[in-house]
């Protein structure tokens, strides 16, 4: 799915197993730590400073203590210069502090310990995490666990802290950096604004308006549920109740039916909306048609309505013929590195209805995490759905990572949580109703590290019980397996043996139980989602089970085309359950003749669909290549559809940045069959020409172009903690991704001049952006108590002694003080450049009131993000 990091250095940890201590808190651990980038300038990576005090405790020596803690993963370099503690590496993002020989930190001393690591950090979001101290008696067991509280990040202000290395062509972080990038955008009228998002196929604007305060909802008897849902909506907004009826017969009020035969589109989930004086009536091709078209009906609902509270709604007289683009409109969520509660899934669900987006690609397993229960596993949720400190890596439980500290059960820990079979049958249902069709993912054979300790324990649990071969029945490893690697995400055990019956037992265990989910909320699962990405380099290289496979398939040739045997071996099993096996891009690669990884035609004729993320490195043809060779395809740019990628660079900006920025631009300039037209950047903020005539990359053949079932945006959680987290980072990228996924082709897709093409995006841009501001946000505010969109922040610069501000989405006002209060929606508003003869302190609110964050520029340019 993503190559998040990329190392060749691997760390060999001893680490010795011993049984897990019981967590105490320890009142003598009076701790202060304050972590300190220093630069991302050094020659292999970045140099950082963690800084210990001993406030009042008792005294730290050489024997009695070590740091425990979550950073962002990547390889600890050697240190050049002796230093009184080392930081190691010990699985994925947990790392440790330790002394060396002659430590001593006693009460009021201090002491600083620089390390170096490969990569660079540039977010807060990326230091250290969930940090917390364990004691050790004098034979080296566990004493006591206690969280160090008393934890600062020293800001990132210098450039060197600012950029990612030498080789980053972004500017630095900065409010004037924010200006120039809003150049080019203006505020547009109302009656400039786009009427729906995303965009129908047609809209006809007619003379008149209807009054929807005296309607009734009539509909034919299939669509019920339609009903409910938009009397429902129709009232959280008026306030008002709006009764329903079943009838064929249309009266004056909303009218929705099933009319194929009379649609221009009759395609799945085309509709219909006529609105004249007889009232408003919904034809859809099909429910979810219906359902589509009352999407559109609530956006045509003034914005006033939301913000005044205004009683009348009159809805203009309009003719709407409108089907999607594309059959397949995901987002995929993450679940399994850091949890959300059912009810957060309930809120993105009604979101994604909002913007008609019709699939849910649940992440429920992964190194970090199992999210759902599965009768006759209960080590799965017990072992797997928490994390906690534990001896070693060994030890089969979950240990700490995304900062989620010792212990599982303490306040606001996203490491622990899980689906009831009553919660997931739920979510099931409420999708469902709003014509969304969830995907479970269980992604094998990497990725599977909270499986893999799951079953450990299981294993374990029936061994001291003389279970033998009821233990051995759903194990996943080699306990031989001598194999070193270590996987994009730094983790040491995550592969599972493939070999291995039990591996393929345990999968079907799985897959039938999530069946069964299905069956008890009303539905077929059609579609399972089997991930298969970034399996270690390494794996199975000295498993004696893998080379005993090896030698007895020779054509299978290398360790590192078990993933394909597994994948074949898998679908032999899975399709006889009538499933369609979706999985990610690597699951349909094969190493060829010279070595390297190359699309594998095995595949192309079964009920697969590879998904398609990485357009920015290796390959970044390899989504058209397969559509070419006939595979039916995703696709998941990261360049463009990466949700937890960072809006920006400014260090205050959560999210990651592996592959770049990503902004609600990026999701909506994107040429799904010509997307090199829309790959304007590099990872490191490099201009692309991938468009040119000579590009090497082989480009989307006419006839392939029915292979491209969709789009996906991705919403991977290592750093996302609770609901308003993954809002902001969802919102309002989505919404740009929905324009592109239902809408049409915009006229610039094809657009041959580079030029030309960038003026025509930037042109539709504004649009779309003042669209966003001056309408969307005010229904996001007032959908379900209110959604936590990101109000983008104010650029400003200071030039000619004076100074402006803008802000990326138009319509969103800029007040100020010059006083060193903190605005508010009372303070002068920004309307024109104004004499920099004070500090300014800028703030940024939509209509609705909700803010971005503040910014000051001080005399004479020196600016700050807080």
């Amino acid at each position: 799915m993503r190559i998040k990091y990329f190392f060749s250095f691997i760390l060999l940890v001893s680490i010795v197993c011993c049984k897990q201590q019981s967590a105490v808190n320890n009142s003598k651990a009076d701790i202060a730590v304050k972590w300190e980038l220093l630069s991302n300038f050094e020659e292999n990576g970045y140099a950082a400073r963690f800084h210990l005090t001993n406030k009042a405790g008792q005294a730290l020596t050489d024997k009695n203590w070590k740091i425990f803690f979550s950073i962002a993963p990547s390889p600890v370099l050697p240190n050049t210069t002796p230093q009184p503690a080392n930081i190691e590496h010990i699985n994925g993002d947990w790392f440790k502090l330790y002394p060396n020989q002659g430590f001593s930190l006693k009460a009021g001393d201090s002491v600083t310990i620089d390390y170096k690591a490969t990569g660079y950090v540039i977010k807060n979001t990326d230091q250290p995490l969930g940090i917390y101290i364990v004691f050790y008696d004098a034979d080296g067991k566990e004493e006591n666990i206690t969280p160090i509280t008393d934890y600062t990040l020293i800001p990132y202000t210098k450039k060197e802290q600012l950029l990612r290395g030498k080789a980053d062509h972004e500017l630095p972080a900065s409010a004037e950096k924010t200006y120039i990038e809003n150049t080019g955008l203006s505020v547009l009228p109302e009656n400039q604004l786009l009427p729906i998002i995303p965009t129908p196929l047609s809209f006809t604007k007619l003379d008149g308006s209807f009054d929807l305060n005296i309607a009734t909802i009539t509909f034919s008897d299939s669509l019920n549920e339609e009903a409910r849902l938009l009397a429902e909506r129709l009232k959280e907004i008026t306030g008002k109740d709006f009764s329903t009826k079943a009838s064929n017969s249309a009266q004056k009020g909303i009218h929705l039916s099933i009319n194929a035969a009379s649609l221009k589109n009759k395609n799945n989930e085309a509709y219909r909306i006529s609105i004249n004086n007889d009232g408003v009536f919904i034809t859809g091709y099909d429910a979810a048609g219906v359902f589509y078209g009352i999407q559109s009906l609530l956006s045509l609902i003034p914005t006033k309505v939301y913000l005044e509270k205004e009683k009348q709604i009159k809805l203009p007289y309009v003719v709407i013929d409108d089907a999607p683009r594309f059959a397949f409109r995901s987002l995929h969520v993450d679940v399994s590195r850091n949890f959300q509660t059912k009810e957060n899934i309930f809120r993105i669900l009604d979101v994604l209805a909002q913007y008609k987006i019709n699939r849910l690609l649940l992440y429920t397993s992964e190194d970090e995490g199992w999210r759902v229960e599965i009768p006759g596993l209960p080590e799965l949720t017990e072992v797997g759905a928490r994390r906690q400190h534990i001896s070693g890596r060994e030890v089969a439980a979950l240990h700490p990572a995304y900062g989620s500290g010792p212990f599982a059960d303490s306040k606001d820990n996203y490491g622990t949580g899980y689906y009831t079979r009553k919660d997931f049958i739920e979510i099931l249902k409420y999708a469902k109703q709003r014509h969304i069709n969830i995907i479970p993912e269980l992604n094998f054979p990497g990725h599977a590290r909270a499986a893999i300790k799951s079953m450990e324990a299981r294993y374990e649990k029936l061994m001291k019980e003389g279970k033998k071969e009821e233990a051995e029945e759903y194990r996943l490893t080699d306990p031989d397996d001598k194999s070193e690697y270590i996987s994009a995400q730094m983790y040491k055990d995550n592969v599972v043996d493939v070999t291995r019956e039990s591996a393929y037992k345990f999968y079907e265990k799985v897959v039938e139980e999530f069946g069964k989910m299905y069956k008890e909320a009303g539905l077929v699962m059609h579609e399972f989602h089997a991930g298969g990405d970034e399996v270690a380099d390494g794996a199975w290289t000295k498993s004696p089970h893998a080379l005993e496979l090896l030698k007895q398939h020779p054509e299978i040739k290398n360790a590192k085309n078990i993933q394909a045997y597994f994948f074949r071996e898998l679908l032999k099993r899975l399709e006889k359950k009538g499933l369609e096996i979706h999985g990610w891009e690597e699951a349909f690669l094969i190493k060829d003749s010279t070595g390297k990884l190359a699309p594998n035609a095995e595949f192309a004729s079964k009920p697969v669909v590879p998904y398609i993320w990485n357009n920015m490195f290796d390959y970044p043809d390899l989504g058209y290549r397969l559509a070419n060779q006939g595979y039916n395809i995703v696709l998941c740019n990261v360049s463009n559809f990466y949700f937890d990628l960072a809006y920006n660079n400014d260090p205050a900006e959560p999210g990651l940045y592996w592959a770049g920025f990503i902004d609600t631009k990026n999701a909506w300039a994107f040429a799904p069959f010509n997307m090199f037209n829309t790959t304007f950047k590099s990872s490191m903020g490099e201009v692309l020409e991938w468009d040119k005539p000579n590009s090497p990359w082989q480009k989307l053949k006419p006839e392939a172009q029915k292979n491209i079932l969709g789009l996906e945006a991705q919403l991977w959680s290592e750093t996302i903690k609770g609901r308003d987290m993954i809002e902001y980072y969802m919102l309002p990228k989505l919404i740009g991704f929905a324009e592109s996924a239902w809408s049409p082709e915009r006229k610039w897709e094809k657009e041959g001049n580079r030029q030309k093409r960038i003026q025509q995006i930037n042109e539709g841009w504004n649009q779309f952006a003042n669209t966003i501001a001056q309408k969307e946000f005010p229904k996001l505010a007032h959908a379900n108590g209110g959604y936590n969109y990101r109000v983008p922040p104010a650029g400003a610069v200071i030039e000619n002694g004076e100074i402006k501000a803008n802000v990326a989405l138009p319509g969103i006002s800029i007040h100020y003080t010059t006083d060193g209060s903190e605005p508010t929606m009372q303070s002068p508003v920004y309307s024109a450049p104004v004499p920099a003869t004070a500090t300014f302190t800028f703030k940024t609110f939509d209509a609705s009131g909700k803010s971005g964050r503040t910014v000051v520029v001080e005399k004479p340019a020196t600016q700050r993000l807080n």
